[in-house]
């Protein structure tokens, strides 16, 4: 059994890798730094709340026992940032920030979540997709033992302020239409946490298919629905 930490971990996405440690028999403790206090209650989660992101960094190296997996679902929409300029301070230069630390802290595994089609012929000079695409360049050249960067597509399911209220609510039903079509559009924040999770224990197995693993969103549903086991 290993120890994990969680940044992001109010998040839907952040919140469903959470909910998939601490069931998890594979984690003996999870760490999370988080601004808000979380849901969540386990013997094993020891949860630090610190409303100054810029000081996350510097508490990787404080968590003990060390993390062997850090798992950064970190991100915010322009609107709750106050503007591109701030939102690029959180979704880039914080992330980067944390995977930086990780990697002095001697984290051996370490997961982004990212998102479905920010390298795209038109998508990778969207705004959004610079930042993304900068944090994953920056992880690949930190040399982890291992890196998996996650791409989701819309992320569905409960959350505290949808993003896209009418748009996930129309997705999230075309289960009952297509399966099939809506896996590849969209993927619910539980499957995507689980993708993530079995991502680290086949890495930590010697099972990931290349030190840099980058999981798509037919992948998400292969690792976090389909080939999922309680």
């Amino acid at each position: 059994m290993t120890t994990a930490a969680v940044f992001g971990s109010t998040g839907a996405v952040g919140n469903g890798i959470l909910s998939t440690l601490l069931a998890s028999d594979a984690f003996a403790s999870v760490k999370t730094i988080s601004r808000r206090p979380l849901k969540h209650q386990s013997p094993k989660l020891e949860a630090r709340e610190e409303v100054d992101s810029s000081k996350w960094s510097g508490m990787i190296s404080t968590l003990s026992p060390k993390p062997s997996a850090v798992f950064n679902a970190v991100g915010t929409m322009r609107a709750q940032a106050g503007g591109l300029q701030n939102q690029w301070k959180i979704d880039h230069d914080l992330c980067i920030e944390t995977a930086k630390a990780a990697k002095e802290a001697g984290v051996k595994t370490y997961v982004f979540v990212s998102s479905a089609g920010v390298r795209s012929l038109v998508g990778r000079y969207l705004p959004y997709s610079r930042m993304k695409i900068g944090v994953e360049d920056a992880i690949k050249e930190l040399n982890f033992e291992h890196a998996i960067i996650v791409r989701p597509g819309m992320v569905l399911g409960e959350r505290d302020i949808p993003k896209a209220p009418f748009l996930e609510k129309s997705i999230g039903s075309l289960h009952k239409i297509s399966p099939a079509f809506q896996d590849m559009i969209g993927q619910d924040q539980t499957i995507i946490g689980r993708a993530a999770v079995a991502a680290v224990c086949l890495a930590h197995e010697g099972k990931a298919p290349s030190k840099y693993w980058v999981l798509e969103q037919a992948d998400i549903v292969k690792y976090g629905r389909d080939e999922w086991k309680e």
